[in-house]
């Protein structure tokens, strides 16, 4: 949240999700690196013999990190065909140490997971990636912090006065102080301590800090799980600006333009998988946890059950991108001054290759 350009202040990705989804997953994910990179060799070997006789299309698609309910969509279309249905073999790869973005702007993968967020970093820099959003997988921002329910912290003003855990970076602390001071709070009242745990319950629980930034569809449903009480309250709900796109499928763009085809194709498997997740989540959550054993399965369909909610949302349909609000938070990140060079606010995204 690709070498990782950076926001002012060196913002990446990996950095970035140290406090999200992908941090909780590490802890249910226990060797699942092994197990991903065990499913993709044997996506590698079913994607040779099929080029061999070429009948399938190869797309390498790379995630952004370790498998979680943020991928189900792609599990499900792998699982049931629907690549294979549009003549497609699509090989699902986990990210380098320089993370997803980098690999997708490099061609080394076709297509993957990124977030509007951090694709910012590459736009703003002086040597912009060229890679471009296509489909929104998740319709809001689903982010927001979490705490003990015995704290009472249920919005952002009552966070003075409390500890919060940061990963020291600019664009979060500034989200931070946004939502604060539209609550009318002091945002120089919170304690800010070093977030340095793998599990957001884990740390509320040993009173490591009181407010945490977390997504509700991982972390939230995690406190659930372990029936552990905890206050929430969403980024957006505060101010609508941080309702922006996170996390979304990218494509390169010389891939995109040299092989529409195959990027709408793949968008409408995918658009299949994650209509099957809204109407069977937990048949989708099995899928996942058959893809990838060591996934905590209580917690997937938790998660999975939320999701099915949040994939289309009020949108029209799976994938859609409102410009206004993508415009909307780059134009913040542009008047807060948290951008290398400035945005075009109206740029970054193309849904010419969503069929509706």
């Amino acid at each position: 949240m690709a070498s990782n350009s950076v926001l002012s202040g060196g913002v990446s990705r990996r950095s970035f999700l140290c406090g999200s989804v992908a941090a909780s997953a590490a802890l249910a994910l226990a060797g699942c690196g092994q197990a991903a990179q065990s499913a993709s060799s044997d996506a590698a070997a079913s994607s040779d013999s099929s080029s061999a006789s070429g009948d399938l299309a190869k797309i390498s698609f790379v995630l952004d990190y370790t498998p979680n309910t943020n991928h189900t969509g792609i599990y499900v279309a792998q699982s049931k065909g629907y690549f294979a249905d549009e003549g497609l073999d699509v090989e699902i790869v986990q990210p380098p140490e320089d993370g997803a973005d980098a690999l997708i702007g490099a061609g080394g993968a076709q297509m993957g997971v990124s977030y509007q967020d951090v694709m910012a970093n590459s736009f703003s820099s002086d040597q912009p990636m060229p890679y471009t959003a296509v489909a929104a997988i998740i319709q809001h921002n689903t982010s927001g912090i979490m705490s003990r329910a015995a704290d009472g912290i249920t919005r952002p003003k009552l966070m003075e006065d409390h500890t919060y855990a940061t990963w020291d970076q600019p664009v979060e602390q500034a989200t931070i102080k946004d939502v604060v001071e539209t609550d009318g709070g002091d945002y120089s009242k919170i304690n800010l301590v070093p977030y340095n745990v793998d599990d957001e319950v884990s740390g509320l629980k040993a009173n490591m800090f009181d407010t945490v930034w977390v997504y509700e569809g991982w972390a939230v449903q995690n406190a659930k799980v372990q029936n552990y009480d905890v206050n929430y309250f969403s980024f957006m709900s505060i101010d609508d600006v941080f309702d922006y796109y996170t996390p979304v499928i990218a494509a390169n763009d010389d891939f995109a333009k040299e092989n529409p085809d195959q990027v709408k194709a793949f968008l409408r498997a995918v658009k299949k998988g994650y209509e099957f997740c809204v109407e069977n989540p937990s048949n989708a959550a099995d899928i996942l946890c058959d893809a990838v054993p060591e996934l905590d399965s209580d917690l997937v369909h938790a998660s999975q059950d939320y999701l099915a909610t949040q994939y289309i949302a009020d949108a029209s349909s799976w994938g859609v991108i409102d410009g206004d609000r993508w415009a909307k938070f780059y134009q913040w990140l542009n008047d807060q001054g948290l951008v290398q060079n400035q945005l075009d606010v109206n740029k970054g995204y193309d849904l010419s290759y969503l069929e509706a």
